[in-house]
């Protein structure tokens, strides 16, 4: 584990690492919301990075994701226990590795799916969307409301910035380690995708296992566009002697995300039947289709408006998505026909859980894995037959950006050094006060033109942050996160009206 965690590290340290003053560094190209930040006294977006605080262990840690996903890699903070917390060595030692620090928690839900970006051409503004994320988290001041002009709430920056998402990670870490490294405040950022793939590895090195295998890629359709996670297997494979020994299977996971976090366009549990604006996947005889012939191996939920469904006669002809066990087991079956359909002969040991929503639905994905591993065909063969590893396993990458999270800032004499329970503060993003009619839908949303339609390098603000509540988190979702991530629960409870 040492070693790819160290190797994790050092790109770490190489793209982020700076001092408490703004330093002599070779010339860099800086995007338009950097140069702002970073240069214009004028922009609202300007920093003042010279009055960040030089002492930085009371601070928070910040953690940002799309949505409620990244919340999965807080439950790992708050509960990691991986090392000793006196001598700094590997080994539980009963008291949580980050005990008495606070948390700063930005989802950034108005401006979600993340992963459409791409596939709209809008790389850049969402480059931007990310080091907006950002500056927010290393900023004092917040929205109380929407229809506020100025933020006029008051906040503490965040020491260190952990980015909870994998398509923020791909498309953004870059930037803000660049925008970090000139800022001269000391901070440094954390990705989940190199975190994941020294998961891998790591999982691979203690099997001692030197057979070929294949690891699937469930991820956001950006996260996949970006090639981040391939790209990465390979380079640190490649250089620690396994070139050549894994077989990739990458697979975009349309609506997946979006499902968890309840949004109308991809589920709307009020629905009985097939309607317009549904943007999930849907029948067809693509590799991204819901097929009927594979509905067996689908095993889909009907009940309760799970899988709306429109029949002439006796035939299908539409299928839409309603919930998100059903979004999981349509995804990972279309993983496994990739896989089948390439014609490799090796077993798929791994799926890498590319978004940090996903875990929410870890059950459903372990139940759905045991039911095809024993699928058979009409004539009793198996559908799947060699195709899923006996030692099969899924990988969350949020247990190692736990552990560099918390190396980094061991290293940097950063820790808080607390014994009383640190403190959670949690914000979300919602539509700005006064935007035009037509660029709000009915929920109060973006709508989906407006969203994808932004240029970016303006001033303009179209979504703010302010601070959790029952408003914005609806009941689901809390209930979600009650069953499924109670020590996050705990500190939301504390906080959310």
């Amino acid at each position: 584990m040492r070693r790819f965690l160290a190797l994790s590290l050092a790109v770490a340290v190489i793209l982020s690492s700076c001092g408490n003053s703004k330093k002599e560094v070779a010339a860099v190209e800086l995007t338009p919301i950097m140069e702002k930040a970073l240069n214009d006294e004028t922009s609202k977006f300007y920093a003042n990075f010279a009055e960040f605080p030089q002492q930085k262990n009371k601070l928070p840690i910040g953690v940002f994701d799309s949505g409620t996903g990244g919340l999965t890699v807080l439950e790992v903070l708050l509960n990691a226990d991986m090392i000793d917390n006196i001598s700094g060595k590997p080994g539980a030692d009963g008291v949580p590795d980050f005990a008495g620090e606070d948390f700063t928690y930005l989802a950034d839900r108005a401006n979600m799916p993340y992963g459409n970006y791409a596939a709209e051409n809008k790389q850049d503004f969402f480059r931007e969307l990310v080091v907006k994320d950002a500056l927010f988290l290393l900023g004092n001041k917040y929205w109380k409301n929407p229809a506020d002009k100025e933020r006029s709430g008051q906040m503490q920056p965040c020491k260190i910035l952990v980015i909870a998402c994998n398509t923020a990670t791909a498309w953004g870490l870059a930037d803000v380690s660049t925008l970090l490294e000139q800022s001269g405040t000391g901070v440094k950022v954390i990705g989940v995708i190199n975190a994941g793939v020294n998961a891998l590895y790591n999982k691979i090195e203690k099997s001692g296992s030197t057979d070929s295998l294949a690891v699937g890629v469930l991820a956001t359709v950006g996260t996949i566009a970006s090639g981040a996670y391939e790209r990465t297997i390979n380079e640190i494979g490649e250089a620690n002697g396994y070139k050549g020994f894994i077989k990739v299977v990458n697979h975009p996971c349309a609506g997946f995300a979006e499902s968890v976090d309840q949004e109308k366009d991809f589920v709307n549990v009020a629905l009985s039947a097939p309607r317009e604006g549904y943007r999930g996947p849907k029948m067809g005889t693509g590799s991204e289709d819901i097929k009927e012939e594979l509905l067996r191996a689908y095993n889909f939920d009907y009940g309760n408006g799970a899988l709306l469904v429109e029949k002439a006669g006796n035939k299908y002809v539409q299928f839409q998505l309603n919930s998100a066990a059903n979004y999981a087991r349509f995804h990972l079956v279309t993983l496994l026909e990739k896989h089948k359909a390439s014609g490799a002969k090796v077993p798929l040991k791994y799926i890498i859980l590319g978004c940090t929503h996903y875990p929410f639905l870890l059950n459903t994905l372990t139940q759905a894995v045991d039911e095809l591993r024993n699928l058979r065909d009409a004539d009793g063969k198996l559908v799947y037959g060699g195709l899923i590893a006996p030692d099969f396993e899924f990988i969350d990458p949020a247990v190692f950006t736990a552990l560099e999270c918390y190396e980094t800032l061991r290293a940097d004499k950063n820790l808080a050094l607390n014994t009383t329970e640190g403190r959670l503060e949690g914000y979300i993003s919602v539509p700005a006060y006064g935007l035009p009619y037509e660029c709000v839908d009915e929920d109060g949303n973006l709508t989906y033109e407006f969203k994808y339609g932004r240029e970016h390098a303006t001033e303009d603000i179209t979504t703010v942050f302010v601070p959790f509540s029952k408003r914005y988190l609806d009941e689901q979702t809390l209930g979600r996160i009650q069953s499924m991530l109670p020590a996050s629960y705990s500190k939301i409870e504390k906080i959310i009206e």
